[in-house]
C-alpha cells in the first residue's frame, strides 16, 4: 500500500469497561483461564490522535497516573497500529497521542481501549476501510478486552473473554468508581485466585467446570433493573484482590453504608465499581467517598465502543 492518507489527523475515542459479572474457570494446560463475563462500557474514555509519520511513535498524557505506561513497542496502541499496517501492507508509520482517563492497571481495560482507538484511528487515517468484524479479529490478537472496547455497549464474553455476543441492556446504569494510583498485576491476581481455590475447607469455592453468565444477570440488564443487577452481580476474582489489597474491604463497606446497591471489583482490580439506584444517589455517594479521601468518579453505562470523533 502506498503512503497516501486521507486526512492530516484522526481523533478516536474508546471506553473503559467494568465487569458486572465475572466467572473464572480453572487454569488450562497453557496457564490461561476460561472465563465468562458480562461487560459494560462506561463513560470513562481513552482518546487517541493519529497523525502521519515515517515511524511508529507515541506520547501519553492523561488525568490519571500514567508514568508506568510504556512508550515503546510494548505499548498496546503501538502494537495495534503496527498490526494494522502489516495487515493492509502500509509501509510508513504513525504518531499516536494517547490521552488517558481510564486508570492504568485498574481492571477497566484502559490499555485495550487504547489499542481499540488506535485501530479505528489508523484505519481512518490510512483509508483502509476495514469493517467492524475485521477490526475485532485483529483486536483479539492483541488481547481479550480489545474486541469489547471496539464493540462497546453491553456484551457477554466467553473463552478468554474475547468471544463476544451483544447483550441487550435497557436504560442507563449509574456507577461510582473508586480508582487507585497503584494498579494491580492481572497475572498475580489470577495466581492468587488459584492459590485461594487450592485451600481446604467447606467455604473455599472451586472453579466452575464451564464458566457461564447467570441468566438472572442478563435478565436484570434487559430490564434495566439496577436492584436486580445488584443481587445477581459477582466477580470470582474478588477474594484474590482482597487478599492482595485488604484495605479495599473497608472501602467496600463504606460504599455500601453510604447507599450503594452493590460493590464490585472491576476485572482484576483494584478499581471498585459501586452500582447506584439513580443519578442523584450516585452524585451523593461520589461526594461522600471523595470527602473520605478517595478518588471517586461518577460514570454511566452502557456507552458506544471505539469510534472516530470530529477533530
Amino acid at each position: 500500500m502506498t503512503q497516501a492518507y486521507i486526512t492530516e489527523r484522526v481523533h478516536a475515542r474508546a471506553p473503559g469497561k467494568i465487569n458486572v459479572f465475572f466467572q473464572v474457570g480453572a487454569p488450562g494446560a497453557d496457564g490461561y483461564h476460561e472465563v465468562a463475563s458480562a461487560y459494560q462500557a462506561v463513560s470513562l474514555y481513552e482518546d487517541v490522535w493519529a497523525t502521519p509519520s515515517d515511524e511508529f511513535t507515541i506520547e501519553v498524557t492523561g488525568t490519571v497516573q500514567c508514568s508506568d505506561v510504556p512508550l515503546d513497542e510494548n505499548n498496546l496502541a503501538v502494537r495495534a497500529a503496527r498490526l494494522l499496517a502489516s495487515e493492509i501492507g502500509y509501509d510508513a508509520g504513525v504518531h499516536l497521542h494517547v490521552h488517558k482517563a481510564v486508570p492504568v492497571a485498574g481492571g477497566m481495560g484502559g490499555g485495550s481501549a487504547d489499542a481499540a482507538a488506535a485501530l479505528v484511528a489508523c484505519d481512518a487515517l490510512w483509508g483502509a476501510g476495514l469493517g467492524t468484524a475485521e477490526l475485532q479479529r485483529l483486536g483479539a490478537r492483541l488481547g481479550a478486552d480489545v474486541p469489547f472496547a471496539l464493540m462497546g455497549g453491553t456484551a457477554v464474553g466467553t473463552g478468554r473473554g474475547d468471544q463476544l455476543s451483544p447483550a441487550l441492556a435497557r436504560g442507563r446504569f449509574e456507577w461510582v468508581l473508586v480508582v487507585s494510583d497503584e494498579g494491580m498485576s492481572t497475572p498475580v491476581v489470577y495466581a492468587e485466585l488459584d492459590e485461594y481455590r487450592s485451600g481446604t475447607g467447606i467455604y473455599v469455592p472451586r472453579a466452575p467446570a464451564r464458566p457461564a453468565v447467570y441468566p438472572m444477570v442478563l435478565q436484570a440488564l434487559r430490564q434495566g433493573d439496577a436492584q436486580a443487577l445488584a443481587s445477581a452481580s459477582d466477580n470470582d476474582l474478588t477474594p484474590a484482590v482482597l487478599r492482595l489489597r485488604p484495605t479495599l474491604d473497608d472501602l467496600i463497606n463504606l460504599g455500601l453504608q453510604e447507599g450503594a446497591l452493590a460493590a464490585l471489583v472491576s476485572g482484576s482490580g483494584p478499581t471498585l465499581a459501586f452500582l447506584i439506584e439513580n443519578e442523584q444517589a450516585a452524585l451523593e455517594l461520589q461526594v461522600a467517598l471523595s470527602a473520605a479521601g478517595h478518588n471517586a468518579l461518577h460514570v454511566h453505562g452502557p456507552v458506544p465502543g471505539a469510534r472516530v470523533l470530529p477533530d
